[in-house]
């Protein structure tokens, strides 16, 4: 690592509030890995889509961000970052699913709350000549904010990095899904229709953006067990940030209690418990994280 490149890590983890200890996580783990996707990209024709998949809490929105700096510092590379949390369905969108399919769509989150073809229109022009806005979803407001918002950007870009918790995670079997998993599907899906729609959903559109996809990183989390602790730490994160920009009391009012996080995880249960059975076997890169969130190991 030169001096240079040394500094712009310790200054991206300063903007990040990141540990010191991060610093050497950069250093065995991601410098190498970006090299190795350097040389993919040496060999690639036009824009080349980097994929960073885990469960809620894992540190993609962290690493999706450092990819994008390294690129650009040690190359050169225009990139962007995109979440695919920036693209659920809007507000009253997601209220009519809820009222037309099953009132568990209302809530944003699983594959089917998603518009991925407002996802795969930008992943293209992303690719082409011109200029293109970036799509912003607000979890404060719980809604996509207005579109004359959006930041816009110069295209075509050499790399983008999309993340996402349910990246790349494929449909289960009809036999799979038969039964409930936890309380809520239980409760509140006992006929399995919210399920089936959601599987059907990665079927259908979603296999189309996965498909965008050149390379895939995990960021695996031990169990899922640790999804609910990790997403405290989000939601906490959030009441901060709202707190410090004085969002309205209306919209700082839709952060969860961790009584309603619980209930709120297990919309992701069964997704986010089938891709850390067979994301591994996907994915380009896999690292293994602790429970405190740092990497064991690469598998």
């Amino acid at each position: 690592m030169t001096p240079e490149l040394k500094s712009h890590i310790e200054s991206f983890m300063a903007q990040e509030k990141l540990p010191a200890a991060y610093l050497s996580t950069v250093e065995q783990w991601f410098l190498p890995m970006v090299e190795d996707v350097l040389q993919r990209i040496a060999r690639h024709q036009g824009t080349y889509v980097i994929g960073v998949t885990g469960c809620q809490g894992s540190g993609k929105s962290t690493l999706a961000a450092l990819v994008v700096m390294l690129l650009n510092r040690m190359l050169g590379l225009r990139c962007v970052s995109l979440s695919i949390d920036d693209f659920y369905l809007t507000h009253a969108r997601r209220q009519e699913l809820g009222a037309t399919v099953h009132p568990l769509l209302a809530t944003r989150g699983v594959p089917g709350t998603h518009d991925v073809d407002l996802a795969l229109t930008t992943l293209l022009a992303l690719k082409q000549e011109g200029e293109v806005a970036i799509p912003q979803f607000s979890k404060a407001m719980d809604d996509r904010i207005p579109e004359a918002d959006w930041p816009r950007i110069k295209t075509p870009v050499d790399v983008i990095v999309l993340e996402g918790w349910c990246l790349s995670v494929d449909a289960q079997t009809d036999a799979d899904i038969q039964e409930p998993l936890n309380e809520l599907e239980a409760q509140e899906d006992s006929e399995g229709r919210w399920r089936r729609y959601v599987n059907e959903a990665i079927q259908d559109r979603y296999m189309a953006l996965y498909a965008q996809v050149d390379y895939l990183i995990m960021l695996k989390a031990p169990t899922f067990e640790k999804v609910f602790d990790w997403r405290q730490t989000q939601e906490d994160k959030l009441a901060e940030k709202c707190r410090l920009e004085n969002v309205p009391q209306e919209q700082a009012a839709r952060i969860m209690s961790p009584a309603q996080l619980r209930r709120f995880i297990q919309h992701y249960e069964r997704v986010t418990r089938h891709g850390l059975e067979t994301l591994p076997h996907k994915a380009d890169v896999v690292f293994q994280l602790t429970d405190q969130q740092t990497i064991d190991k690469k598998l």
